[in-house]
């Protein structure tokens, strides 16, 4: 990471434990609306919204998910793909993975996972790039948080995790309803009532789902 992001990231957000997952502290930032604009994410240049700098409810709820059901990740190696904060990293590097990159498109965030990874004592292969057009490499457990929060997004993620699956890893997204998740590609495995940002959600509580992505094209016989 580099010296000017992960001071970044220090300036801008406070090291706090996460609303649903306790367990994991990340550096959150307590204004979202300020940091949103002064990364000129959104509305002023390519620079990517400072993801990294919240507890986001599907990154929440998937983190909650592999810390009470540990068997998942440990001994095995594990993607977090559009990782943000890394908490769902950071969680599955808590309960014992083997391995576990985290992959981003923005500098700042892979200064965040870095950051995040060392205040929770755990290991964490922070990586800067686009991954949606290859593939999941060796992971065996493959976890996304909140990635289908638009429909161009949405179509290359569900490719890549389709990928994925296919090639034998478990793959598991959290999702708090965004609409171009394609549900008849999931089944459900656990949900969550999660705490979030009112400024950024509208509501201080957000139904949350973990779903399991199935490989196989809907209607396929089992």
């Amino acid at each position: 990471m580099s010296d000017l992001s992960a001071a970044f990231v220090r300036l801008h957000a406070r090291l706090t434990p996460v609303a649903f997952v306790p367990e994991v502290r990340l550096h959150q930032a307590d204004e979202p609306i300020g940091l949103w604009e002064l990364t000129e994410g959104e509305f002023h240049s390519a620079q990517p919204p400072p993801f990294w700098a919240f507890a986001w409810a599907g990154g929440q709820a998937l983190a909650r998910y592999v810390t009470d059901h540990p068997d998942l990740v440990a001994g095995r190696r594990v993607l977090d793909l559009a990782s943000g904060s890394g908490l769902v990293a950071i969680a599955a590097a808590r309960c014992g993975a083997a391995a576990v990159r985290a992959v981003e498109v923005d500098e700042r965030a892979v200064a965040a996972v870095a950051l995040n990874a060392e205040a929770n004592g755990v290991r964490v292969d922070a990586e800067l790039g686009d991954i949606l057009d290859g593939d999941a490499g060796d992971a065996e457990v493959v976890l996304a948080g909140d990635v289908f929060y638009s429909e161009a997004m949405a179509r290359r993620v569900l490719r890549f995790l389709l990928r994925a699956a296919r090639s034998g890893a478990r793959v598991l997204v959290g999702d708090p309803g965004r609409a171009f998740l394609p549900r008849e590609r999931f089944h459900e495995l656990a949900a969550y009532e999660v705490p979030v940002p009112e400024a950024l959600e509208s509501v201080r509580v957000k139904h949350t789902t973990v779903w399991e992505l199935d490989p196989a094209p809907p209607g396929a016989a089992r």
